[in-house]
């Protein structure tokens, strides 16, 4: 059940429409990961948001 709702919220992190909203969102995320008790699941994201964000710095047409 909760997977379903993990999956939503790091669409959620992508579906921004800029990267530093990205960014806000990620902290977010994390800030409920671990509400949620999902610690390793949390700094995942933390460790791992920016080489996720990367393709932010190409033209949408790429």
């Amino acid at each position: 059940m909760s997977e379903k709702i993990v999956a939503k919220m790091l669409k959620a992190i992508h579906a921004q429409e800029s990267k530093k909203a990205s960014r806000e969102k990620a902290k977010a995320v994390v800030a409920e990961l671990r509400a949620m008790k999902l610690k390793e699941a949390a700094k995942k994201v933390e460790d791992g948001i920016e080489e996720t964000l990367t393709y932010c710095d190409f033209l949408s047409e790429h």
